[in-house]
């Protein structure tokens, strides 16, 4: 009887222990979706980028995320799309996807960021947007224009089916290849985030070559 409780006591310990080194062990820092989604170019390995104008967190990321975008390499291909949850998000996302549209982005996003962030313009009625825009060199009338146009019409839905698609819940968050999801918070920090991008960006160009031998 006494080998036997000794025994039994021995498998609780075991198990036991099992349990706290499940507990214990590591969350991985990102998700792998279930359903990949197709890149936007065929042949490059897709790093996205989902963010809103009004999330102090994305506009932190700013500076971190833009040097490290201007040395990526030719096989890969950076996205912003815009999250666009209702209300602000929806009008910052369509100013977003306006100036895309019209060439632009690249030359006044960093001053649409700083106008809601800091001078906390609320830059969510398209008069207010093309009025502020203007004192940037975009053209007003041609702004309104193609931010009321079909196209753009068009590209809301298609970055609205995006956003869930990948499954996401807030910003900002990133997405390799259309098969691994992270954000800032569960990789532990900006740069953490854009080294866990490398990481799944070399991950993929090796399955890339592998799969071409």
């Amino acid at each position: 009887m006494r080998n036997l409780i000794i025994s039994a006591a021995l498998v609780a310990a075991s198990l036991f222990g099992m349990n706290v080194q499940a507990a214990e062990a590591p969350a991985a820092p990102y998700v792998e979706l279930t359903n990949p989604v197709p890149v936007a170019v065929p042949g490059k390995i897709e790093v996205v980028e989902l963010f809103w104008y009004g999330c102090p967190h994305c506009y932190a990321f700013e500076p971190v995320i833009n040097p490290w975008v201007e040395k990526l390499p030719s096989d890969v291909n950076f996205v912003r799309i815009p999250a666009m949850f209702g209300g602000p998000w929806d009008a910052h996302g369509q100013m977003f996807l306006t100036l895309e549209a019209m060439g632009v982005e690249n030359k006044v996003h960093a001053a649409v960021f700083n106008a809601i962030q800091k001078e906390h313009k609320r830059l969510t009625d398209p008069q207010e947007m093309a009025e502020f825009l203007a004192t940037q060199g975009v053209d007003k009338d041609k702004f309104l224009a193609t931010f009321n146009s079909f196209a753009i019409k068009g590209k809301i839905v298609q970055a609205k089916e995006l956003a869930k698609k990948y499954e996401i819940s807030g910003v900002p968050t990133m997405i390799v290849n259309g098969k691994y999801r992270f954000d800032v918070g569960s990789a532990g920090g900006a740069e953490q985030a854009l080294q866990l991008a490398d990481k799944l960006v070399d991950k993929e160009r090796a399955a890339n070559k592998a799969a071409a031998n």
